[in-house]
């Protein structure tokens, strides 16, 4: 019985955080800090394959909003092809995480904020040069100047959090 209540209290807390659209697989399992450095290990592994593959390059970036270079929408275009594959074997399968936890992928339903976001993210893209993924990279190549645009990222976010109840989803 006692399980019984605790799995309904799971499984509502579950649908609440669906509908939220936020922190949906979450684990609740605890590690060490020390767990935490292969997430450095890949990030470092990440930000080399970003610099060899010129993705965090300003010009790059400049070339493939001017329509210039399909350098930039060949790699991220197999990036959607290889994400959409991977959703699906996903799905198909069930696939676990390595600890045995279902990974779960919510339904997520349109709606006319995306749009707006989508084109405030991709004019801030345009303009810096830069998006979320290749920030650190970019910094570790010696563009020190994208320090302005990670802060910017990191006061966006705050504010957004601020503000968040406020606006439609």
């Amino acid at each position: 019985m006692k399980n019984t209540i605790k799995n309904l209290k799971i499984d509502k807390d579950l649908q609440q955080r669906e509908t939220d659209a936020m922190c949906v697989n979450e684990s609740q399992l605890a590690h060490k800090w020390y767990h935490n450095l292969k997430y450095l290990a890949v990030g470092i592994l990440f930000g080399i394959v970003f610099v060899k593959a010129e993705v965090v390059s300003w010009f790059r970036i400049q070339e493939m909003f001017r329509l210039q270079s399909f350098h930039m929408f060949g790699v991220i275009g197999s990036a959607v092809f290889v994400g959409v594959i991977s959703v699906w074997l996903i799905k198909k399968f069930k696939v676990k995480t390595i600890y045995g936890e279902p990974i779960k992928i919510a339904d997520k339903t349109f709606n006319k904020g995306q749009i707006y976001g989508g084109l405030l993210f991709g004019f801030g893209w345009a303009i810096t040069g830069a998006c979320p993924g290749p920030l650190f990279a970019q910094i570790g190549t010696g563009a020190t100047v994208i320090i302005v645009t990670l802060l910017s990222a990191v006061a966006g976010t705050w504010v957004y959090g601020l503000v968040r109840e406020k606006l439609p989803h």
